[in-house]
């Protein structure tokens, strides 16, 4: 069965203010999700990532430039990230869309894992 990652992205900016309360009740909804995924022998593995945009690295005359976050331009932030088996891309899409990201006003990338190459599992 072949794997494929969730991107989840999420708009740029400020993440959501959520009280104490709000927060765990998200936390519980993505945890739940993840337990559910993960007993049907969909979800591989996953993280959440921090709200900071992180760094881009890029090839620049023969050296590696380094540069904060994504560009200005960038309308979003990956998040986190799944990776799942499924049958296809119609299977791993309907796995994404159960996913409570979207209730939070996210998106989610479904890109398929190239195995065919050297080091794919």
């Amino acid at each position: 069965m072949p794997d494929f990652l969730l991107l989840l992205h999420r708009p740029a900016g400020a993440p959501p203010a959520f009280s104490p309360e709000q927060l765990a009740a998200v936390t519980r909804d993505y945890i739940g999700w993840t337990e559910r995924m993960r007993a049907e022998g969909h979800v591989k593995a996953g993280e959440k990532l921090t709200f900071d945009p992180g760094r881009v690295m890029r090839a620049n005359g023969g050296r590696i430039v380094v540069t904060d976050g994504p560009f200005a331009e960038s309308k979003e932030l990956l998040g986190g990230f799944y990776v799942i088996a499924a049958r296809d891309y119609d299977e791993a899409c309907a796995i994404a869309e159960s996913c409570p990201h979207f209730r939070y006003g996210g998106s989610i990338e479904v890109r398929q894992i190239d195995l065919a190459l050297p080091g794919g599992s």
